[in-house]
């Protein structure tokens, strides 16, 4: 099982969301997104992120989402799909929540190896 995705899941819950969006870009060679405070006109109702292909910029909502790693994946996910040529947003809701939902389920995975392992040491 490769690490990329718990250790992503990890430094967004820790904040550290510039650095795993660096490393999310790095490996599926993609130019890094931008990230911004605050949503655009007219998604500030039930969205807590969106993405603009226009300028490659997740925004959230406020500063707490930048630690939630579901809307910070899902987001990433329209940025991936999105066509380099014509900037136009590819890519289903569903299927943005599908990539998210990965990162935290091989993350939950990871971490009750980690429990298991240590409460097994402790024994």
């Amino acid at each position: 099982m490769s690490s990329l995705r718990p250790t992503i899941v990890q430094m967004i819950l820790n904040k550290q969301t510039e650095e795993a969006l660096e490393m999310l870009a790095q490996n599926y060679r993609v130019p890094t997104p931008k990230l911004k405070v605050g949503l655009p006109k007219g998604h500030t109702r039930n969205a807590y992120g969106t993405y603009s292909p226009k300028n490659q910029t997740i925004s959230v909502l406020n500063s707490d989402v930048f630690g939630n790693p579901f809307v910070i994946l899902h987001e990433f996910y329209h940025h991936l799909r999105c066509k380099s040529v014509d900037k136009l947003h590819r890519g289903t809701e569903k299927n943005a929540d599908k990539f998210a939902l990965e990162f935290l389920r091989e993350y939950e995975t990871a971490a009750r190896a980690i429990m298991a392992r240590e409460t097994k040491e402790t024994s």
